[in-house]
């Protein structure tokens, strides 16, 4: 063999090395403000229900993981642009999302809620435990039409870029004074503050916080899902292009679901969500 060809093979084989060593590691995004799903403790460091339950995935899967902070509402921008390589940020499965990226199978539900401060008079509208806005029964109709009369002339205080302010302002509940703020700290604090009559988000988001700070906050109304709300948490992958990166990441999105699937039998995703919820919320 001539020196030409030596030193060739010399690179490809440093290529396909390489590949492979990058291939098993990744890193995942979260926010790190949206507990009890994603936060920082006092350190700094991320932890939180989504934290754990990724490095127990990247155990599984045999991959090296990195778990970095990134803003919500940059979030697939980020991921886009390959900042990393999944998304673990309570991410809720939606149509309109699929649009734009792949989503592994849900490991998690989420339904929503409105919240009110103790003695608000939103604590006495009544209407039906929960809300599916895929499938609207009459008692879901009904509900709607009470929540449109008792949201009216009220500040509804949300999340920017979430499937909670887009549901606000699907006009589903007619005309909402909606108020968004870039974290969900903010919307718990100007909700404790004062700054707005109600608000709408994760049911856990505000029962976490709720229990942490001690102030009073209560739950009104149904709980949503389904349509707006999507079909649960799942881990957020590129869609796969041509070439090796593209192959890569339908790879991952195999790797994840796999791994999903091997942590829900081995009861470690029902675990984690009883820690850090109070309930098991494993789909």
């Amino acid at each position: 063999m001539n020196i030409l060809k030596k030193f060739s093979l010399g690179i490809l084989i440093s290529f396909f090395v390489t590949f492979s060593v990058l291939a098993d590691k990744i890193k995942i995004g979260t926010e790190g403000a949206y507990p009890p799903w994603n936060a920082k403790d006092a350190s700094g460091k991320l932890i939180g229900f989504e934290v754990e339950l990724a490095n127990e995935l990247c155990k599984i899967m045999g991959h090296e993981c990195t778990i970095v902070e990134q803003d919500w509402d940059g979030m697939i921008p980020a991921l886009l642009m390959r900042k990393f390589d999944a998304i673990m940020a309570g991410m809720s499965i939606t149509d309109e999302r699929l649009k734009t990226i792949n989503f592994s199978q849900g490991y998690a539900d989420e339904v929503a809620s409105l919240a009110v401060m103790k003695g608000s008079n939103l604590e006495s509208m009544e209407t039906s435990e929960g809300i599916n806005l895929s499938k609207k029964s009459g008692s879901a109709k009904k509900d709607l039409k009470t929540i449109t009369a008792a949201l009216k002339g009220k500040t509804v205080c949300v999340q920017t870029a979430t499937i909670h302010q887009n549901f606000l302002e699907s006009g589903e509940v007619g005309k909402v004074n909606v108020r968004t703020y870039k974290t969900q700290d903010e919307v718990n604090l100007d909700l404790a503050a004062g700054r707005c009559d109600v608000a709408l988000a994760a049911a856990v988001a505000f029962t976490d916080y709720a229990d942490k700070s001690g102030k009073p906050v209560v739950l009104v109304g149904p709980t949503f899902s389904g349509g707006a709300f999507g079909n649960g948490v799942g881990v957020g992958i590129r869609k796969s292009g041509d070439g090796a990166i593209g192959k890569r990441d339908a790879q991952l999105l195999k790797d994840f679901n796999k791994a999903i699937n091997e942590a829900r039998k081995q009861g470690i995703i029902s675990k984690l969500a009883i820690k850090h919820f109070g309930f098991d919320a494993s789909m």
